[in-house]
């Protein structure tokens, strides 16, 4: 069996030496298997080391077949030999070391290394003396396509030395197979300086990631309750051999999908950072070349994290990321490309240990929630091998550097300060959990009142006689404190702090048709609780669709959700402009919900421009965006496909099973419906799911802790699907269809088909024609599409009776177009 076959790790090396012979027994059933092949390695473990034979004794196996001692023929000695080789070689894919051709990776330089050194592992061992036979344990690669030892999506991987070829670096690499493609990561080469630096490379794309931190031994300590963290994704435009357009021509401001991918990996990676650390961290990744069958988007999470993990910045698990679709058949693609994935009914980012969930996101056409259970289990599979190698390989990059990571820079947290403020202060917490009150100001009072008790008490002495982070070791026991006792109270009495249970979402209020329909197109607000949206739509013509330049070339949004939060929202004062990462996350986040609700451009020729407004927030604005901009939309009159609602799920898990520890995570585990804000702080997991009662159109999961079973999430998954139909209901019983009646402020459409002789009579010289008729017949935009024999002219305006004049225009240049002939010099 393939399992059985020793890890590259182990770095034995087998010698054989023995005069061996087959035993005459029926060929009709296989031998059996009198000793296994631990005992036997354990037992010629000592022997090899001292170099001497294996004892006659011995019985040499491979599988099926029995080896015992007898006499034989040098031929025959010598074809046994042979067949043991050959066994050998087709079980477990051990190979000679001149034997190259099988042991190099499509064309890369390990072919080049010297045949007389064997590398496993990592490290070199020279050939066995004495003219004996090596088999080092090292794979032989699959091809694409084929049998793979380590599963159906990844291969096992591989770790390896290479020297450049002018002997400057000492380049450490790890390659394996993702989904039949080879998958390479490089360090020792570019980057020296950095704490960690790292090549990833698959096809012709190549991103180059690094990791930084303030790892300075004497610094002056300053202790903080988070990582300072910073990350930072850009896609060079020189990497797909294009130049940036504007007066500079130079890579500036990060796009929304370049920030959108720089929190995947920073979400990726901050859960997981020890507790006691605190020193400045930045993640820097950029794209130097694009292929266009490979997607960028995981590969820059892989190289981060494995250049993190291969520094001295102390970090211990390896962790990883993947995205995941759907083909034709409706089976589920790991990393596949950009043009794949947009035309894919899922587009899903898992990231992940060896053994846990830690971040999801993306969206879907309606999947159900088993498909959803599938895909991430297909995810998991890749990153489990991906954990495997990213360990080897900065075990081996660490030690040719010969740097270890600095785990004493970790502050030793106070774990015994909780079960002290515990006993002394659970009574009044349990009476600042237990106020029912559905105001966010008072639930906030009743736990600041707690707090005040608890410092008083354990911050009594001065700053300056205290220990180095204990105030902030009080800090973290006492929400230690509150969320322990929180789940206590769901678990003993399904009873939440605002009085709810925990399936329960808070009371709903909508009003469809806000804003007055003369002005705006489309309204609603959405009220759950205390978060509110205020959602508005717009609707256009193709000039006013969203443009970006990626490294695809340019592209356009039909429909797109921009996400507005305001200080105002949570009652405080703060920077109002362009906005941050988090109001991107969550607007894209909203978009992606509906965006596969939106009709064809052919049964509704507009574009639809929502724009959310949050003018309260106690929990999951975006999850009301959602519903907000599904009624406004309705409101509007967009026919929608299908409404969808979205909600927000929490969970409340006991402390150790946030580290790591204990066994019974889901059944400990406390999931709750419609988080409020202080069960999201205070709480494990953020978990948003939007769809109907078919299926899913989008999620999101952020956690606080070392990971998610695969079990939690399916319940995570079904609990809010309960929680979504709920508010759907709700909304449906207030807006049960969309509007029949466009607003009289939606600009008025007139399309017309010319032929394509004709375009260049409507646009005119410089665009002089076209020019004019926006502005005779007051028309808002008037635009041409190009295409095969006929194109299509797109005239907007105010008015139907400015369209109709303008639409005659253009019959009559058409007209005057078939009359002209160049050759006759005039018409017919």
């Amino acid at each position: 069996k393939r399992e059985d076959r020793p890890t590259q790790s182990r770095g034995c090396v087998l010698q054989v030496r023995a005069i061996l012979s087959f035993q005459d027994r029926s060929l009709d059933s296989p031998p059996p298997i009198t000793r296994s092949r631990a005992a036997l390695r354990s037992e010629c473990d000592p022997l090899r080391r001292r170099g001497g034979p294996v004892p006659q004794n011995h019985a040499l196996m491979a599988p099926g077949l029995r080896l015992p001692p007898s006499s034989l023929s040098p031929s025959g000695a010598l074809a046994a030999l042979l067949l043991l080789s050959v066994a050998l070689t087709a079980t477990h894919g051990w190979v000679v070391p001149g034997s190259l051709p099988l042991h190099a990776a499509r064309g890369l330089a390990a072919a080049g290394r010297s045949a007389s050194h064997a590398r496993v592992g990592g490290a070199l061992h020279p050939p066995a003396s004495g003219g004996r036979l090596a088999f080092p344990l090292a794979p032989r690669r699959p091809a694409a396509g084929g049998l793979r030892m380590a599963g159906e999506r990844a291969g096992e991987p591989r770790v390896f030395e290479e020297e450049s070829p002018g002997g400057m670096f000492n380049k450490v690499i790890m390659e394996m197979e993702i989904e039949g493609q080879t998958v390479r990561l490089e360090t020792g080469e570019v980057g020296r300086l950095a704490a960690g630096s790292v090549v990833c490379k698959q096809g012709a794309t190549v991103v180059y990631s690094t990791a930084c931190g303030d790892l300075w031994e004497n610094k002056e300590e300053t202790v903080e309750d988070f990582v300072p963290l910073s990350v930072h994704y850009q896609e060079r435009s020189s990497a797909a051999g294009r130049t940036p357009g504007g007066y500079i021509k130079r890579d500036g401001r990060p796009s929304d999908d370049e920030v959108l991918v720089s929190r995947i990996i920073d979400r990726t990676l901050r859960p997981l950072f020890p507790p006691g650390f605190c020193r400045e961290v930045q993640i820097l990744s950029w794209v130097l070349s694009y292929d266009k069958k490979v997607n960028t988007d995981p590969l820059a999470v892989f190289s981060s994290a494995t250049a993190l993990i291969a520094s001295p910045i102390p970090y211990e698990k390896s962790i990883s990321g993947v995205c995941v679709g759907m083909d034709d058949k409706g089976d589920f693609v790991v990393n596949p490309s950009r043009e794949v994935l947009a035309a894919s009914r899922l587009n899903l980012f898992v990231s992940g240990t060896e053994d846990s969930v830690m971040m999801i996101e993306g969206a879907a056409d309606f999947l159900t929630e088993e498909e959803m259970e599938g895909a991430i289990a297909a995810g998991m599979e890749v990153i489990k091998m991906q954990c495997k190698g990213i360990r080897m390989f900065a075990d081996a990059a660490l030690k040719a550097r010969g740097v270890e990571p600095k785990m004493h820079l970790i502050r030793a947290v106070d774990d015994t300060l909780y079960q002290e403020m515990y006993d002394m202060f659970g009574g009044d917490m349990d009476k600042g959990i237990r106020t029912g009150s559905k105001l966010k100001n008072t639930v906030y009072s009743a736990f600041d009142v707690v707090e005040r008790k608890v410092k008083d008490h354990f911050l009594a002495a001065p700053k300056e006689e205290q220990a180095p982070g204990y105030d902030i070791d009080v800090k973290t026991a006492f929400k230690r404190m509150a969320s322990e006792k929180m789940r206590e109270m769901a678990v003993a009495e399904d009873l939440r702090v605002d009085g709810r249970t925990t399936r329960e979402v808070r009371p709903i209020e909508i009003d469809a048709g806000y804003l007055p329909a003369e002005c705006v197109h489309g309204s609603a607000v959405f009220t759950r609780g205390e978060t509110q949206s205020l959602a508005t739509v717009t609707l256009g013509d193709k000039g006013s669709r969203q443009r970006t330049e990626t490294l695809d070339g340019e592209q356009s949004k039909r429909f797109y959700l921009q996400y507005i939060f305001p200080p105002s929202s949570v009652g405080e004062c703060g920077r109002v402009g362009t906005p941050g990462r988090r109001e991107i996350g969550h607007g894209n986040l909203a978009e992606r919900g509906l965006r596969h609700v939106i009709p064809a451009e052919k049964d509704f020729p507009y574009n639809i421009r929502v724009e959310s407004l949050i003018t309260e927030s106690c929990g999951s604005s975006s999850m009301a965006s959602v519903c907000s901009g599904t009624l406004a939309m309705m409101d509007a009159g967009v026919p929608l496909l299908r409404p969808v609602a979205g909600v927000a799920m929490g969970l409340l898990l006991p402390y150790d099973q946030k580290q790591g520890g204990g066994e019974n995570q889901d059944d400990q585990a406390v999931i709750l419906t419609d988080i409020l804000g202080l069960e999201d702080g205070l709480g494990t997991m953020d978990f948003k799911v939007t769809g109907d009662a078919k299926g899913i159109t989008a999620f999101q999961l952020d956690i606080k802790c070392e990971g998610l079973s695969l079990g939690l999430l399916k319940r995570a998954l079904e609990q809010a699907k309960e929680g979504r139909l709920h508010i759907l209901y709700h909304m449906l019983k207030a807006k049960p269809k969309h509007s029949e009646v466009l607003s009289p402020a939606v600009p008025k459409m007139l399309t017309i088909k010319v032929p394509q002789g004709a375009i260049g009579k409507i646009i005119g010289p410089g665009g002089a024609m076209i020019r004019s008729l926006i502005e005779d017949f007051g028309l808002m935009n008037m635009d041409i599409e190009e295409g095969g024999t006929e194109g299509i002219v797109v005239i907007t305006s105010l008015s139907e009776e400015s369209n109709q004049k303008a639409g005659d225009k253009v019959a009559f240049l058409v007209e005057e177009s078939n009359n002209f002939s160049p050759a006759g010099g005039g018409g017919k």
